[in-house]
């Protein structure tokens, strides 16, 4: 499988966050995919295409989030950039979400 997909749970709650706005942009800043996340806080294919080798953004807007449930967040953003180098492989950026701080890491 390649691609790339996501995972953000809301570390406050322990609960997977639904409805997070994703969007998945080179490094020239156009937009490759978009989308929200699922009941189990995924998009299991933000984009279905290999990832040619380069940098990429993925770009939570996390501040729509917050408002919407009523929280009062410090980031409205949280702009990942990571490099891809291998178009074979599938790539997962996870991210733990909570109002005053985040955590990603390069997952599989």
């Amino acid at each position: 499988m390649t691609g790339l997909s996501t995972h953000v749970l809301d570390a406050v709650s322990g609960s997977p966050a639904r409805g997070v706005s994703i969007s998945l942009r080179d490094s020239t800043g156009t937009e490759l995919a978009a989308g929200l996340t699922d009941d189990d806080g995924r998009i299991g294919q933000v984009n279905t295409a290999s990832l040619a080798p380069g940098t990429y953004h993925l770009v939570f807007d996390t501040g729509r989030w917050f408002d919407t449930h009523g929280i009062a967040g410090f980031y409205p953003e949280i702009d990942i950039c990571f490099a891809v180098d291998d178009p074979t492989r599938h790539y997962h950026v996870p991210v733990l979400l909570s109002p005053y701080s985040y955590t990603t890491y390069r997952g599989s």
